[in-house]
């Protein structure tokens, strides 16, 4: 009964302490201390017996603590977009294969578009003590991290600059990436070009929009208030987008996608199209090779090593003014760009 009765022992929530090791091998707390940090003065013995209790207690050294003291946690934090948008994956790999290098740990989290919630999880990860940030800007007013920045948090901004402050950024070149895809769609016979982009406020969308326009007027084409439509890339509104496009008595006869997820929804509804309907998107997605999807790639993979590498730089003493470095996109040419429109066929 008294086996029954008995309270369980609390399993969670306690972790073993270096005062428990020392209670167990009957040491002081110095011993222990000398044999978690490797140092001289203690016999083989007593090794043994510190080393036996904390294999049976299994007992972690608090590197968080013992880091703090020497003024640095081994650790940034990453704060993107959507941790389930595709191109995020290599960028976020990119860094953390740079901050393993240094060794420092990476601690990330998303957004989710979300201006509020970008500044809650930046200076949640400021209070948690990292050395430095690498954010994928939601907002436009990032004045909240100038007391972060004069406290020594060495932060980049990636794929869309800084608001209201001056900091590190690495951007891929959305207005020429996006100017040579339209420009490419152009000089395969195309007059009327829609561009469908992602909502007005996002950086990445206005530049990749000013490409489009610089395109057509380099070829002395008007663009028509119906040809361009930017908003949300949920499947229902790119795929209005889309129909909406192809229809009316002048409907265009090419698209070019802003992004990855407009792109994927293009894909789906022109393939359910009679006839064959020119597209180019920006950013590469995934079987885009196989499906024959022409894009302008950018290299998320760069973009993620370059800001951690600048990031580090930083934290090394580099003391040079903040830079923007822009790194160039590709085209890759594999045959839905490269359809003529409807008249020339």
């Amino acid at each position: 009964m008294a086996d029954i009765a008995r309270r369980p022992e609390h399993r969670y929530g306690h972790r073993p302490t270096m005062k428990d090791v020392a209670a167990r091998a009957g040491v002081g707390l110095k011993t222990v201390s000398r044999v978690v940090n490797g140092e001289a003065g203690v016999t083989p013995d007593t090794e043994r017996r510190v080393q036996e209790a904390i294999d049976a207690l299994g007992f972690r050294r608090n590197d968080s603590a013992r880091v703090l003291r020497k003024g640095r946690t081994a650790s940034v934090g990453l704060v993107l977009e959507d941790l389930a948008d595709p191109f995020y994956g290599p960028l976020s790999r990119a860094v953390e294969e740079v901050a393993r290098a240094h060794g420092a740990l990476l601690i990330n989290g998303s957004s989710a578009e979300d201006p509020d919630r970008e500044r809650e999880l930046a200076l949640a990860l400021c209070a948690r003590r990292v050395d430095g940030l690498i954010v994928i800007p939601a907002g436009a007013d990032h004045r909240y991290l100038e007391p972060e920045i004069r406290a020594g948090v060495a932060t980049v901004f990636v794929d869309r600059p800084a608001g209201g402050i001056d900091a590190d950024t690495v951007l891929s070149d959305s207005f020429g990436g996006a100017r040579a895809g339209v420009a490419h769609l152009i000089a395969h016979g195309h007059r009327r070009v829609g561009f469908i982009g992602d909502r007005p406020r996002i950086h990445t969308a206005t530049e990749r929009l000013r490409g489009y326009r610089a395109a057509m007027e380099d070829a002395g084409l008007a663009v028509a208030d119906a040809w361009v439509s930017l908003g949300p890339t949920d499947p229902e509104r790119v795929a209005e987008a889309v129909d909406a496009m192809l229809s009316g008595p002048e409907p265009v006869t090419a698209l070019f996608a802003g992004n990855n997820r407009v792109t994927v929804t293009a894909v789906r509804v022109l393939a359910a199209r009679e006839r064959p309907v020119a597209l180019v998107g920006f950013d590469d997605i995934e079987l885009a090779d196989l499906l024959g999807i022409t894009v302008i790639a950018q290299d998320a993979a760069a973009l993620g090593r370059t800001a951690a590498e600048r990031l580090f730089r930083r934290l090394d003493g580099a003391e040079e003014p903040p830079a923007t470095v822009v790194l160039e996109t590709k085209l890759l040419a594999r045959g839905s760009g490269e359809i003529p429109p409807p008249a020339e066929r």
